[in-house]
């Protein structure tokens, strides 16, 4: 690698990123994502990410709300279970709507056993509400109803122990959630997402560099990427970021997949090297107010 660092062949496997353009046709969107599923498995890889809304991309609530069902009746899920099983890897589904309630939907991302198994759930913590610059508009909590918990899971891809932060898309812009999984034991963190090409263009990279750098950990980021059916435009370049902050894959906007080999032994290497995470301290916060007059009198 780039750094030089060490590297120990029993805590290497490798990963792979299934970049997606998915439409309001859920059948069309699992077909498109089991042949790149498929051909990731079919490249060796141990661990498969999706991004963010594999199974639907959509932004009218009445649309989603007829499209998703509760988890024990998602015919997605259940796809993508016996996928897992079939091909015997581990299989990350960056989010689907599952229905909690008549009328609200969880964003939910699935770590699948290579059994076939649940092995995590995760619901995304932060709802995407903003209004961007030449009318875009999203309101993710018209519908969706945020988690309430960060989740990290033990998994083994080629035999290699490893510990997985989730997380989806909008969580990137919160770093305090990422120095929090790392400090519980993440090596590697999923950021599956559906960035908009806008915000995507200016924050993207620097934002998934950072992460990694901050955490000393892998950081793995599933995307969609191009013009979609519901009119939404995605900045796609899924990414795999070293602890180092080294770009190790890329994509363009095209649907594809991307594999980068993981060596686990640059997480110890990078978090020895700048051992951030031990150094962290509590703090107060003071506001700081001149009572000298003269001072007053200068700054007017």
């Amino acid at each position: 690698m780039k750094t030089g660092m060490k590297s120990e062949n029993g805590r290497r496997f490798r990963a792979a990123l299934v970049q997606l353009r998915a439409s309001r046709v859920v059948a069309d969107n699992l077909v498109a994502a089991e042949a790149l599923i498929r051909a990731a498995a079919k490249g060796g890889a141990d661990y498969i990410q999706t991004p963010e809304n594999t199974a639907l991309m959509e932004l009218d609530p009445e649309r989603v709300l007829a499209q998703v069902a509760p988890e024990s009746e998602s015919r997605p899920l259940a796809l993508f279970r016996d996928l897992a099983r079939e091909l015997g890897v581990w299989l990350h589904i960056g989010s689907l709507g599952v229905k909690v309630a008549e009328r609200r939907v969880a964003n939910r991302s699935y770590l699948l056993a290579p059994d076939g198994g649940i092995a995590a759930r995760y619901d995304k913590l932060h709802m995407f509400d903003v209004d961007l610059p030449g009318g875009e508009s999203y309101r993710e909590s018209d519908y969706y109803n945020p988690g309430g918990t960060a989740v990290l899971a033990d998994l083994r891809p080629g035999g290699v122990p490893a510990r997985l932060g989730l997380t989806i898309c909008y969580d990137l812009r919160f770093p305090a959630l990422y120095r929090a999984l790392a400090t519980a034991g993440a090596n590697l963190i999923a950021i599956p997402a559906a960035f908009t090409k806008q915000t995507g263009e200016a924050h993207w990279h620097v934002l998934l560099r950072a992460r990694a750098i901050e955490t000393g950990a892998y950081v793995l980021a599933a995307a969609q990427g191009g013009f979609h059916e519901n009119g939404r435009s995605t900045f796609g370049h899924s990414m795999i970021v070293s602890p180092w902050g080294e770009i190790l894959a890329e994509a363009g906007t095209e649907p594809c997949v991307v594999f980068a080999e993981i060596d686990l032994a640059q997480v110890d290497e990078a978090r020895a090297r700048i051992p951030a995470l031990g150094h962290g301290r509590d703090f107060d916060i003071e506001i700081a107010t001149s009572t000298d007059e003269s001072a007053r009198r200068q700054a007017s």
